[in-house]
């Protein structure tokens, strides 16, 4: 499988990996068919992510789109983090082989997951901020 050197890089060097300890929003997602699972850590302070932090537990891609998602929405207003996509991560990480495509949409459910998170915290129903994020267990059709 031929990956760009983005994708290599931010595998071998992921971005910003470990835990928050006091995350004002965490994110885990899965899926189930590859076994890929992501968890996302935010801190938010005043409408802004401060910080980010994953934890991925799958292939190389997984690792990539995870780092780059973050380093994408590091210092982002919550409405910028949540305009995060797919396609924005695979364009940042000069594109992924159509069998790790998958990875990306985890990468932005992740994000989108601690943001629904966050907002629960806060007493606040998520659904019509962040949308509807697939459950961990659930497989794509």
């Amino acid at each position: 499988m031929n990956y760009s050197e983005k994708v290599m890089d931010h595998f071998i060097n992921p971005r910003n990996v470990g835990e928050i300890e006091d995350a004002d929003g965490i994110g885990e997602v899965g899926n189930a068919k590859c076994g890929d699972i992501m968890k996302m850590y935010l801190k938010i302070d005043d409408d802004t992510i401060t910080d980010c932090k994953f934890k991925t537990f799958g292939c190389g891609a997984a690792v990539a789109t995870s780092s780059m998602a973050t380093e994408m929405i590091k210092g982002k207003s919550i409405s910028d983090a949540l305009q995060l996509t797919n396609s924005a991560v695979m364009e940042a990480l000069d594109g992924l082989p159509p069998v790790k495509i998958h990875c990306s949409v985890l990468a932005e459910q992740a994000v989108k997951a601690a943001l629904t998170d966050y907002y629960q915290k806060q007493g606040i129903d998520p659904e019509p901020i962040v949308g509807k994020v697939p459950e961990m267990e659930e497989e794509e059709d």
